[in-house]
């Protein structure tokens, strides 16, 4: 079932959900949907979220999918980022998804392409035991969720930028980002505004992993890193350690007194600078130094020269700066 068919057929939901496909933007929508329905009270005393970096085995799962719910007709278990789990927690997991007590809901957020091979998508493996919602998006349902999405942020766009959005292969959490700025200008969005202002007609995984960790969603960002290591091993780590340094840098400069972002990262000031302010100067200048050393060691060699070394280094510095925006 698609995201949309989801949406609009509301249809009834059991012990096991699976979200997939591609699309993160369509996946939390989906995820607070199926809260909404599945929660609509008690939630804080019935709901569980499992991230992949808290993962240590797969008996929290199994406990957490058998305890008793509080005042409210079931509890629900979200497994967050299983596309970032290793071979053997997947396996744990789908084990544990094959033998669900009846009451509860397990619900599992499996981000990988539908025919992807490595890893299998635990929605082919668990088949018809699942509702499985797919979130790869069409052009049409990109149609759908851009022309959405205007009418929220009270826009209007020439058909030709509604067009080029939707036959691009930008995730649509950049064609949201691009659309929000865009619209700020309280104009019709030309299709000149978007080749001079776009991120969505760039690749923009590595920017999407940078302002996820800066923002504290280590687990999201780690996801979006695994996800570009899959599709271009060689090509990956540079582009997201460069990410990482402009984002770092941008916070280091909105953390200094009278800082301010140039013209054409302004747009982003209102959500960077709450965080520049619980970051510090301090910090925000060590994560940018240490992104711009990751980029340097690699161009260098002194990284090594394996794509896995690569890896490495960028879950090593993604970890060291995972915490950099609590207080």
């Amino acid at each position: 079932m698609k995201a949309y068919e989801f949406f609009d057929k509301s249809p009834k939901i059991g012990t096991l959900v699976v979200i997939e496909g591609t699309e993160r933007v369509l996946a939390e929508r989906v995820l607070e949907v199926l809260m909404d329905r599945l929660l609509p009270e008690m939630r804080e005393l019935n709901l569980e979220r499992i991230p992949a970096s808290e993962w240590s085995d797969a008996g929290r799962v199994r406990e957490a999918v058998q305890a008793m719910p509080f005042l409210a007709e079931r509890r629900v278990v979200v497994v967050a980022d299983a596309q970032a789990l290793k071979a053997q927690a997947r396996r744990d997991l789908l084990e544990v998804a094959q033998n669900l007590p009846d009451g509860n809901t397990l619900v599992i957020l499996d981000l990988v392409p539908a025919r992807s091979q490595r890893p299998q998508p635990l929605g082919a493996q668990l088949g018809r035991a699942a509702l499985r919602i797919d979130t790869t998006a069409s052009e049409e349902t990109r149609t759908r969720y851009i022309t959405e999405l205007l009418a929220t942020l009270g826009a209007t766009a020439e058909p030709r930028v509604v067009s080029e959005l939707a036959r691009s292969e930008a995730e649509l959490a950049a064609v949201r980002n691009d659309l929000e700025k865009l619209a700020l200008g309280g104009r019709k969005i030309t299709f000149k505004d978007l080749e001079s202002e776009s991120l969505a007609i760039e690749d923009p995984k590595a920017y999407l992993y940078a302002s996820a960790l800066v923002e504290g969603k280590t687990a999201q960002a780690l996801a979006i890193a695994h996800e570009l290591f899959a599709n271009d091993p060689r090509g990956a780590a540079i582009p997201l350690l460069s990410a990482l340094a402009t984002e770092c840098g941008f916070l280091w400069e909105l953390a200094r007194p009278g800082g301010a972002l140039p013209a054409r990262a302004r747009w982003r000031e209102r959500a960077l600078r709450p965080l520049a302010g619980r970051v510090g100067e301090r910090r925000a200048r060590i994560a940018y130094e240490r992104a711009v050393r990751g980029v340097e060691s690699i161009v260098t060699g002194s990284a090594g020269n394996d794509p896995e070394d690569h890896r490495t280094l960028v879950e090593r510095i993604t970890a060291e700066l995972s915490a950099m925006s609590r207080r």
